[in-house]
């Protein structure tokens, strides 16, 4: 007797009860067979609700994310029954075997299960997501795939694949261009892109290749199934052919460039692959351009330095300063803020490098150091095209800074970034770079520090009472007792994929160049008195902004400890 007989006979769905899980469906088909889960029905209802559903329908409802499951079921079915069908087998139990299923109405997987295992199937319904979430983590990324590469190599070459076998450069190139090979290569990529990771880590280990996504700042490791190892050659060369790179170079770092669509949108993936000890490494940036959105709004600055920054940012002339490291979100700041002053009357011309997002009304430079073209050189060409703004990617050296300084002695706006802690230590770094200290004290209007903090998942966050002996000295308690609102801490659920954080939002450290600062930085004071004399006119630290954040309920404690340096109390 097979399963969908075994259904029929146990009377687990009535014909009522078919029925109306058709309707609840939302799909009229008179055989009570669907092909598979339904955009838009009953199954991608909340828990709550698909529970009265299965209820109706005489199955039982299972949160799979946080039942046990026999893994060793796993092994006993083809990996692409578990992929097309998007079902989970769940446990072995007198003599029957439980598979989880978005759609019990279709009873052809069931079947194939029963056929495979040779056990009756009895279905217990879960949601989409909590299948498609075990079935990533417990096979991997592109595993279907790999299982299909694997039995191809059986089949037609019929060799036990060794660790270290050696392939020469010619069998690279006709393996990368397999179907399954694009094809893996390609899950990858789009896997990351829908969690929304900015980079994608593909690393050369000892035991095999690693794969690690950067989602919100922090390095998550991806299950990928062990025989992926085996085609650790044929992946690496074919991002490097789509990145327009050598594939026979595997001495020497190389950068490069890829442009894809996904889901109508573009992205633009910037790839670096440097040799290691174990074979390459590649990294990936991912710049989601459909999803991308340059937004002073949205930056997270507190009301008092918005306003500010409003004012800066329509100055006639002067230097305005972002510092922070790489991935700070020092691109973004700049770019929301040229957005927001962007006019028919103002011409605005960046040099960038690279020119991470084409910004429409904008004239973008691409720097190219090989052919001579520095932000120097392209910054002095800048000021014979009449600009009333200028955006330098990045003060690296003295000439870009006399340049940048030259401009705004000459009536011009100039943004750009600096690599410095904090704000204030901006002004000793461009001393020390040579230009003189006059000049940097008069050409300044501000520096502002960033960093970028998680924001909590709105659906799960936790509220709770702190004891002050947990918190850190220079946490403000205070200020806390008399807001009397509760903090917030993470915990993680399916929507936020159980991170707990959701998303990210801009920490800032204005320091506006007052008389005050303005006097210590023509004397060549320290950045230690530079920043006492900003604190003294009002300057907020980025933990003294970081700890607003928490006390609004944005962030938690430990992310604010994670990404700031305490200050001295």
């Amino acid at each position: 007797m097979d399963s969908g007989s075994q259904l029929e006979d146990e009377s687990l769905l009535t014909e009522d009860q078919r029925l109306e899980a058709e309707m609840a469906l939302g799909n009229g088909s008179k055989s009570g067979r669907s092909n598979g889960p339904i955009e838009g029905s009953g199954f991608d209802l909340e828990a709550d609700e698909l529970r009265h559903t299965a209820a109706r329908m005489g199955v039982e409802y299972l949160d799979l994310e946080a039942a046990e499951v026999d893994l060793g079921l796993l092994g006993k079915l083809p990996q692409k029954l578990i992929h097309r069908h998007a079902i989970f087998p769940v446990s072995e139990q007198a003599g029957t075997v439980t598979v989880a299923t978005a759609d019990p109405l279709d009873l052809d997987p069931l079947d194939e299960v029963a056929a495979v295992l040779g056990l009756p199937v009895i279905p217990v319904l879960a949601t989409p997501e909590a299948i498609a979430k075990r079935i990533k983590n417990h096979l991997g990324v592109g595993s279907e795939t790999v299982e299909g590469l694997i039995a191809a190599r059986q089949d037609e070459d019929e060799l036990e694949l060794v660790d270290g076998f050696e392939v020469d450069d010619a069998e690279i190139s006709a393996e990368v261009q397999e179907a399954s090979v694009v094809r893996l290569v390609n899950e990858i990529l789009i896997e990351a892109i829908d969690i929304r990771a900015s980079d994608v880590h593909i690393e050369s280990q000892p035991s095999g290749i690693k794969v690690r996504y950067r989602i919100d700042g922090i390095l998550q490791r991806q299950p990928t199934p062990p025989e992926i190892n085996h085609f650790q050659a044929a992946i690496i060369s074919r991002l490097k052919i789509m990145a327009r790179l050598n594939i026979a170079e595997k001495r020497l770092p190389q950068d490069g460039r890829i442009k894809l669509k996904v889901h109508g949108r573009e992205v633009d993936v910037r790839v670096s692959v440097i040799p290691m000890l174990h074979g390459e490494g590649i990294v990936m940036r991912l710049l989601d351009k459909g999803n991308m959105e340059f937004s002073l709004e949205k930056l997270g600055m507190e009301a008092n330095v918005r306003r500010r920054f409003d004012q800066l940012i329509r100055a006639p002339h002067g230097i305005i300063l972002v510092t922070g490291p790489t991935g700070s979100g020092k691109t973004t700041t700049l770019y929301s803020s040229l957005l927001d002053i962007k006019s028919e009357g103002t011409k605005i011309i960046t040099t960038e490098d690279p020119v991470e997002y084409q910004l429409e009304g904008i004239n973008q430079i691409q720097v190219h150091s090989k052919i001579g073209l520095t932000f120097a050189q392209s910054l002095r060409a800048i000021l014979r095209h009449d600009p009333d703004v200028v955006l330098v990617g990045e003060v690296r050296d003295f000439e870009t800074a006399e340049n940048a300084i030259q401009a705004s002695l000459t009536g011009h706006l100039v943004f750009s970034t600096l690599h410095t802690n904090d704000a204030p230590s901006a002004y000793t770094r461009l001393v020390d770079m040579g230009v003189e200290p006059f000049l940097v004290a008069s050409t300044i209007e501000a520096v502002i520090a960033q960093r970028l903090v998680r924001t909590l998942c709105r659906h799960c966050r936790d509220p709770y009472q702190p004891r002050r002996e947990d918190l850190p000295d220079d946490f403000p308690w205070e200020q806390y007792q008399e807001g009397g609102a509760s903090l917030y801490r993470s915990s993680g659920c399916r929507i936020c994929r159980g991170a707990g954080f959701s998303g990210r939002q801009g920490i800032f450290e204005m320091c506006p160049t007052t008389d005050a600062v303005r006097q210590l930085a023509h004397d060549r004071a320290s950045s230690w008195d530079i920043r006492a004399a900003a604190i003294a006119d009002g300057m907020l630290t980025l933990r003294q902004d970081a700890w607003r954040k928490v006390l609004g309920g944005t962030t938690s404690v430990e992310e604010v400890l994670r990404v700031t340096k305490g200050d001295i109390v």
